[in-house]
């Protein structure tokens, strides 16, 4: 499981956060969909683009607004994500890894500063798994 804070009482990011955390994640999330021949059957990054631009399109709306009362509205459909992923999985579109990471980091989410964490952290490892899913 991924921790976005190194001292969560101090809010001090993890420093290898967007780096190592980020890239060791992505390749294990792609060798998890890999079938038997080693061809990606699973967690093709279009099913996961998928969810990268939902969690973006959050954040910008999170970012974009100032009172609490915003957040009460947005922080639902944060949370909802896991039951989206939750089917991708039931189709057999995601694995079991892909869904631990956005429950494990969902789960983390306080508030717009976490969910922006959050979304750098989708973004870094976005680019290192098209590192791994070369197609």
């Amino acid at each position: 499981m991924i921790q976005f804070y190194k001292d969560p009482t101090g809010r001090l990011l993890e420093p290898t956060l967007f780096s190592e955390k980020a890239e060791k994640l992505a390749k294990e999330i792609h060798a998890a969909g890999l079938n038997d021949r080693q061809r990606l059957e699973r967690n093709k990054r279009t099913q996961l683009r998928k969810f990268y631009d939902e969690v973006v399109r959050l954040n910008s709306i999170a970012s974009n607004r100032t009172n609490a009362e915003a957040w009460d509205n947005i922080i639902p459909y944060v949370n909802m994500l896991i039951a989206k992923t939750a089917y991708a999985e039931g189709r057999k579109l995601v694995t079991g890894n892909f869904t631990a990471f956005m429950k494990d980091s969902i789960g983390q989410i306080r508030g717009r500063e976490d969910l922006a964490v959050f979304t750098n952290l989708f973004e870094a490892f976005m680019g290192f798994y098209k590192q791994y899913d070369a197609s």
